[in-house]
């Protein structure tokens, strides 16, 4: 976050640009969407455990599939802190920092672009000056989507010559980075234009951000639906802040925390402070979230958040203390999390194709706490051939730690696909999502089993029910 423009006091500095909503270029045009937790992206993995018997299914009968938004991706906290650690690492090679000018953020702008090439995004670095030295954006877009709605999430890459800014702004970096690869795993065909920006130069007053919007044509600025910065999201002694400048993108972030049963504040300490600034002011609507910087946690914050009242949110706010210790991963994991659902919700709409044919299981199967795995089944009759390349499993397990459970989809051939691993820093309940899965070597029809085992001791759950798309 940037300390060179002006701090706001207890009044907001920015009014909102539109409380209405709406739809059309330049609008969201969208419906007030529901929390959505979940994962999208399935990594083959080898066999797990033994399975119990499986359950008889209550259905296995086709039934009509479902239209509406697909489930946003889990996140997995342990990927966005990979990309912390190799932040950390450019800067401790390149003098303790990543900042504006110095041989850190070019590496750290290489590391995320090599990441976003080898994806299949078309990238492109924006070139510009800012006290006396050459300064870089980081463009990626996604194929595909409406050119004319377009939906960016963005995050400065600088940090202050201080330190390595790995909370201030690597957090932020690294959360949209993976949201980004989520998006090319998944393959999705989104609904509107899907671009990502990494900002040079932010903490010097939002230099690189100011430069890319000034550059926008009138003609361009106008197909914006929405730009979400994301700057500081994983506070050692966080908050919860959401941007209130637009009602849609507002009420996206404080469904998705309502269904976690995390309260949330709204966003004043870094008002005009951060890269929403400048698309804010040339009328592009703006949202996002923070997990606050160097003001303090009242004693009612902390009832609500936990944490430490009367410190800081981030003792170590631009300082060499910045480093990847300065970390609090429950922050992180919720704040990615959320990156994503946001941008699965206002970006990639409804892809489940019409007169898809879904077989469900409905059965309730308990998952024994820290026991063998067990197993739900789902007949498939009446399809040719081999299953879909990008075949759609819906999840719906009632847990009280999901961290804990291992998901696995096995094919009627025996072959084993792995949905999800487990975390132990992902303490947020129920797995309630859709994967997919490049099933092409199985035969369509025949039996498929969703195997769950649970490999922590204490928290309980079950699995509700289950569904394949073809």
């Amino acid at each position: 976050m940037s300390w060179n423009a002006p701090r706001p006091g207890t009044t907001r500095r920015f009014r909102r640009s539109d409380r209405s909503g709406g739809s059309g270029p330049g609008r969201l045009g969208l419906t007030a969407a529901g929390a959505v937790l979940g994962l999208i992206v399935a990594i083959p993995g080898a066999a797990g455990a033994a399975t119990a018997a499986p359950a008889a299914a209550r259905s296995t009968a086709p039934v009509a599939a479902p239209t509406g938004t697909v489930a946003a991706p889990d996140i997995p906290v342990a990927d966005v802190k990979a990309h912390l650690s190799q932040l950390q690492s450019i800067a401790t090679a390149n003098g303790g920092n990543r900042a504006h000018g110095r041989p850190g953020y070019r590496a750290s702008l290489d590391y995320i672009k090599s990441k976003l090439d080898a994806a299949g995004f078309t990238t492109t670095v924006q070139q510009f000056s800012a006290s006396g030295a050459t300064g870089y954006n980081l463009i990626a877009d996604w194929p595909g989507g409406d050119p004319n709605q377009i939906l960016m999430a963005g995050a400065h890459l600088d940090s202050v010559g201080a330190g390595p800014g790995i909370n201030d702004n690597g957090s932020g970096s690294a959360a949209v980075l993976e949201t980004a690869l989520a998006v090319a795993r998944s393959g999705a065909k989104p609904a509107k234009h899907l671009r990502f920006g990494w900002w040079g130069a932010e903490e010097l007053g939002m230099r690189g951000s100011q430069y890319y919007v000034s550059r926008l044509a009138a003609t361009e600025r106008s197909k914006f639906s929405g730009y979400l910065n994301f700057d500081m999201v994983g506070s050692p002694n966080p908050g919860y802040f959401v941007y209130d400048d637009d009602r849609a993108i507002e009420s996206v972030f404080k469904d998705y925390f309502a269904s976690l049963n995390v309260p949330t504040e709204i966003e004043t300490e870094g008002d005009g402070r951060s890269d929403h600034a400048p698309f804010k002011n040339v009328g592009i609507r703006v949202g996002g979230l923070f997990s606050g910087a160097d003001y303090t946690k009242t004693a009612a914050q902390a009832q609500k958040w936990g944490g430490t009242a009367g410190q800081p949110f981030d003792r170590c706010y631009h300082r060499s203390c910045d480093t990847s210790a300065n970390i609090d991963d429950t922050a992180l994991d919720r704040n990615s999390d959320a990156v994503a659902h946001a941008v699965w919700t206002l970006g990639v709409g409804t892809t489940t194709p019409p007169g898809g044919t879904v077989f469900e299981n409905t059965d309730d199967v308990r998952i024994p706490d820290a026991g063998a795995a067990v197993t739900s089944s789902v007949t498939v009759s009446g399809r040719t051939g081999n299953a879909p390349a990008a075949l759609a499993v819906g999840v719906d397990i009632k847990h009280s730690y999901r961290g804990d459970l291992v998901i696995d989809l096995v094919g009627p051939s025996g072959r084993t696909y792995r949905l999800k691993n487990s975390s132990g820093s992902d303490s947020a309940p129920n797995v309630i999502t859709t994967y997919t899965v490049d099933a092409s070597a199985e035969t369509a029809d025949g039996t498929w089993q969703l195997r769950v085992q649970d490999l922590g001791p204490q928290d309980t759950g079950y699995i509700d029910s289950w569904k394949l798309t073809f």
